[in-house]
């Protein structure tokens, strides 16, 4: 036995003057700023027809959705102050009938449009007017702190409010078809349960929030659910499928009819009807609605970017967290570095590290630095450009020194594309330290810039074999060049342009012939590199990599009692 809770009472003074001064402002009012909203919607139950009322009251049908379903003039069913007991007053009074079901819930919106529902306790609710929902929506955004600069309402309902509506359609459509009222109001002006919803809320929530409903990044969404929803068999309506409607506002379809009866009734499904109530010359097979829908309020922000390049400085960090058999690798990661500096900025839930490329955890990542991209998920803050200033100089200005970041900055989802750039060259350049196992000679230098657009064969290289599938990839060296190292013969570095893609440790030194032709073969010597530098035109990036012995040792196993310096 669950406990009912009622919203604050409003005095019938409050409420007059509510209804006068919304009056004016009202989009949906559609009537000069003089005349009451009351008044109003005195008119528009007249012009409907009666016995139609009666029946739909009688079969457990809500005010509002009376209203709606007939296709009510000007919307004005969606006022923000008028309360439930008053749409059922008026109607009451007006076609001098009073239903005498049993009917808690509404039969077809259950209980959405009289604003009850179960909360998250499972206490049932009741709200007055949609003015009070739209308070309890707004001192939800405060205590999360939300910075709103605009907002998008989000309502979603069980299928089976529309399986019930489109089965109250079909019945409407056998009864009534041969009256003159029916094809004027109810195939063109019928307006789904949560338009009508977002048409109540929104200019309240306007007001409490201080700014407008527009295509925003921060959005409120209503999410009602039902037990029946589970129960029912979605058989019964097989031929009724959701429209989806496209909007070019941030309400999503609040300024939208969707109107659900446009299509034409005999479309719907002919099923056994059952007679709700006994008294109705209205038959429909809709089931009488004894439990509200659950509904959850959340508040979010979709996701937002800040881009930028990162340097790492030390040659153990990986790019992103790694730990295997639960021992973390390296001492940090530039993803934690940079994402633990900047998610409490933003006051997000979670972040996501996104890079163009990446490098070896034992590899220096210098020059202008590394493209990323950081999703911050469900931000309360969107930080200024002075914030995201000081969280760059807070990153740079660490202890350890072990990252640094630069041109940092928000941007939207334009940020993929800068991310891409980088990986979207085609041609890119480095330069390798390399040692070879006798003196460099004039004659080398002569031959190796003589090459141009040599195209190579790469097996995938053993080092990334356990991670990458086994495939031969066809790649092109553009041109190399070879720079003498003073008061050494055997040390040089090689400036190369390739494909993008290309393995240039393994070109070097042959990966044992899983690369074909290898770069050593070219100068008939024994090659190793030392040190891997990556140039690129735009970007400028450096990456530096200490030497590996072993690779020496197994191209030229007799020098493995020699001991190479690094």
């Amino acid at each position: 036995m669950s406990n009912e809770v009622e919203s604050p009472q409003v005095s019938d003074a409050m409420e007059v003057a509510q209804l006068s001064s919304l009056a004016a402002v009202d989009s949906h009012a559609g009537s000069c700023e003089a005349e009451m909203p009351s008044r109003l919607l005195n008119d528009a139950v007249r012009s409907l027809p009666y016995h139609v009322v009666k029946d739909l009251l009688s079969i457990g049908v809500c005010s509002r959705c009376v209203l709606r379903i007939l296709g009510t003039e000007d919307h004005i069913y969606c006022h923000s102050s008028f309360s439930q007991s008053m749409l059922c007053s008026v109607l009451e009074e007006v076609t001098s009938f009073k239903s005498e079901g049993d009917f808690q819930f509404c039969s077809v919106c259950s209980g959405i449009l009289q604003l009850s529902y179960r909360d998250d306790k499972e206490t049932l609710v009741k709200m007055k007017s949609p003015n009070d929902m739209a308070l309890v929506i707004a001192e939800l955004v405060k205590k999360e702190g939300h910075q709103v600069d605009g907002f998008s309402l989000e309502v979603s309902i069980p299928q089976f409010i529309l399986e019930n509506e489109s089965s109250l359609l079909s019945g409407m459509k056998k009864r009534y078809e041969s009256e003159p009222w029916f094809q004027e109001r109810l195939l063109s002006k019928c307006v789904s349960v949560k338009d009508v919803l977002k048409f109540a809320i929104t200019k309240p929530l306007e007001t409490l929030l201080d700014t407008k409903a527009s295509a925003s990044s921060f959005r409120i969404r209503l999410t009602y659910t039902h037990k029946m929803a589970l129960e029912n068999s979605v058989e019964r309506n097989q031929g009724f499928k959701r429209r989806k409607i496209g909007t070019e506002n941030g309400l999503q379809n609040v300024n939208d009819e969707s109107v659900v009866a446009n299509k034409d009734c005999s479309d719907y499904p002919a099923n056994e009807t059952i007679a709700v109530t006994g008294r109705s010359s209205l038959k429909v097979p809709i089931d009488k609605v004894s439990e509200p829908c659950h509904l959850v309020y959340l508040c979010y922000r979709t996701h937002i970017y800040l881009c930028g390049r990162y340097l790492k400085y030390s040659r153990n960090v990986s790019q992103t967290r790694w730990i295997i058999d639960e021992e973390r690798m390296g001492e940090a990661s530039v993803e934690e570095i940079i994402g633990s500096n900047i998610l409490p900025m933003c006051r997000g839930d979670n972040y996501k590290f996104h890079a163009a490329g990446r490098e070896d955890i034992d590899v220096r990542m210098l020059g202008s630095g590394r493209p990323f991209l950081l999703e911050i998920q469900n931000a309360r803050q969107v930080p200024s450009k002075e914030t995201v200033k000081e969280i760059e100089s807070k990153i740079n200005g660490l202890e350890n020194k072990l990252v640094g970041v630069k041109n940092l900055q928000v941007v939207g989802s334009q940020g993929w594309t800068l991310m891409r750039e980088g990986e979207a060259e085609k041609q890119k350049q480095y330069c390798a330290l390399v040692w070879i196992s006798r003196p460099l000679e004039d004659e080398d230098v002569c031959s190796i810039s003589l090459l141009h657009d040599m195209q190579i064969l790469q097996k995938t290289p053993i080092r990334v074999l356990h991670r990458r599938s086994p495939l031969e990839r066809e790649k092109i060296i553009h041109w190399m060049k070879i720079e003498r190292i003073a008061e050494s013969s055997q040390y040089f570095l090689l400036h190369l342009c390739t494909q993008a893609g290309t393995y240039i440790k393994e070109f070097v030194h042959g990966d044992f012939g899983r690369t074909q032709p290898r770069y050593y073969t070219k100068l008939k010597m024994i090659s190793l590199y030392y040190q891997l530098v990556m140039i690129m035109e735009k970007h400028q990036v450096l990456l530096d990599d200490y030497s590996y012995h072993f690779l020496y040792y197994w191209i030229n196993p007799r020098m493995q009692s020699r001991d190479i310096a690094a």
